[in-house]
């Protein structure tokens, strides 16, 4: 059975730091594109952050560039996403999702073969 376990998320303020993290099982960790999506209330699921297989190569949407950064531990089977300078239209849930044999490149909901159940980060002003 595929378990996608976020964990990581709260409340912070506006300029703070927040260290997502993403544990699998049941899946070989390595064969797997990973990513973060989020969803803010009324809005569609948007793209965040991608690693591919190795953890060699790294993408960011631009509203997160510079500020968020993706990693992942394929010995511990876990990928990261380190949130610096939070601000609030950061504030959503955070879906960790892995995309079999992906490319960073297309790495999309539609693409997506196993997702986490999310996890709530609120950023206040």
């Amino acid at each position: 059975q595929v378990q996608l376990v976020e964990s990581g998320g709260g409340l912070v303020q506006a300029g703070g730091s927040l260290r997502l993290s993403c544990a699998a099982s049941g899946v070989t960790f390595s064969n797997y594109a990973m990513g973060w999506f989020r969803q803010a209330p009324g809005k569609e699921r948007e793209f965040v952050a991608a690693v591919n297989r190795s953890g060699a190569m790294t993408r960011y949407s631009d509203s997160v560039k510079g500020r968020f950064t993706i990693s992942r531990d394929n010995a511990k089977n876990t990928v990261y996403l380190q949130m610096n300078s939070l601000k609030p239209e950061d504030t959503a849930v955070y879906y960790c999702a892995a995309d079999f044999g992906g490319l960073v490149a297309r790495f999309r909901p539609e693409s997506i073969d196993y997702w986490g159940q999310g996890t709530q980060v609120t950023v206040s002003s």
